[in-house]
């Protein structure tokens, strides 16, 4: 299995911590962002990561090769211009097509930290034939997704639409966590052009009838890592043994 790692953004949220610095090499617990996210998907068996970079990118290069790529294949996919999510995963295709299987892969996040359990994930994502599996919460969020009771996604809600009172009754308004399952399939269905979010397209997927399913997380610790009080926040938790030592 293969993985991409998001690291490409700006960090802006992250600022001042960002303003000599990529995100991906901000610190948690003494590590980089970046060296959590690779020992995650190490962990999970992953050894051929791409991960894709513009914002102080050569520092990024310059880490992987200082540290051997930590033991993994690592690409770097360079964005001159931001892609998003979207159009940064279309740029990548190469890197999933190229075995001409019909793999599934990974995506994560450089800058979330969770105890989700990728192995039941990815057999959910297998088990339902599914084109895209979302690793979603029910947590606040201005930003919430609406799944049937089959955990297919439907559409967005309404930013203040979070809890499920106030949601249509057949819909759960669920957080999307920044890991998602994909198939390879997808990129024959990518039309759009340029920069773009991976979570348009899968909404306009959705709406075509494509499988891009919800997979419950509810039980798993989870932490956005964007802000300088998140990262604290972290800190704290990983020295309480919230989430396990990294």
């Amino acid at each position: 299995m293969k993985a991409m790692v998001f690291a490409a953004g700006l960090g802006t949220r992250l600022r001042p911590l960002t303003g000599d610095r990529p995100k991906a090499l901000v610190t948690l617990a003494g590590q980089t962002l970046l060296q959590i996210a690779l020992a995650r998907l190490r962990a999970f068996g992953i050894a051929e990561v791409i991960v894709n970079v513009h914002h102080f990118a050569d520092r990024i290069v310059d880490y992987l090769a200082a540290n051997r790529n930590f033991g993994m294949r690592i690409e770097i996919s360079r964005e001159d211009t931001l892609l998003d999510t979207g159009g940064g995963l279309k740029q990548a295709a190469w890197f999933f097509l190229e075995s001409g299987r019909d793999e599934p892969f990974l995506v994560h996040n450089v800058d979330v930290l969770s105890t989700i359990d990728l192995a039941h994930m990815l057999r959910f994502h297998r088990q339902r034939a599914a084109l895209a599996t979302l690793a979603v919460q029910q947590r606040k969020t201005s930003r919430a997704l609406l799944f049937d009771a089959e955990d297919r996604l439907v559409r967005r809600a309404a930013p203040d639409r979070f809890a499920p009172h106030a949601a249509t009754p057949a819909l759960d308004p669920l957080a999307f966590s920044g890991i998602h399952v994909i198939s390879p399939r997808i990129f024959a269905r990518l039309d759009e052009q340029g920069a773009f979010s991976i979570i348009e397209a899968y909404l306009r997927l959705a709406a075509a009838g494509e499988p891009i399913l919800a997979f419950r997380a509810d039980g798993a610790r989870w932490r956005d890592l964007g802000r300088p009080e998140q990262l604290a926040e972290a800190e704290r938790e990983v020295a309480a043994g919230i989430f396990a030592p990294l």
